[in-house]
């Protein structure tokens, strides 16, 4: 399970910034946050696909799935992968 490749470069200079760049600036930041939110859907169902005895194994219960996997989505988002 991979996040999406999706990079854009939304840093700008504040002087030549203009409405069009923040417009795309902020369409970037809305791929960005879809793209998270897909990703972190994929990785819940995988999870709730596991037995209760892989869960177990894995050091996780039913209940911790959906907080862990909200977790685990932002440590892979922050590392860029």
């Amino acid at each position: 399970m991979r996040s999406p490749d999706l990079t854009f470069c939304t840093q700008t200079n504040r002087q030549t910034e203009t409405p069009q760049s923040r417009l795309i600036a902020g369409l970037a930041d809305g791929f960005r946050w879809m793209a998270r939110k897909l990703a972190e859907q994929r990785r819940r169902s995988a999870v709730m696909e596991l037995s209760d005895d892989q869960l177990k194994d894995i050091g996780l219960s039913r209940g911790q799935i959906e907080s862990d996997v909200h977790v685990s989505s932002h440590y892979w988002n922050n590392k860029g992968l």
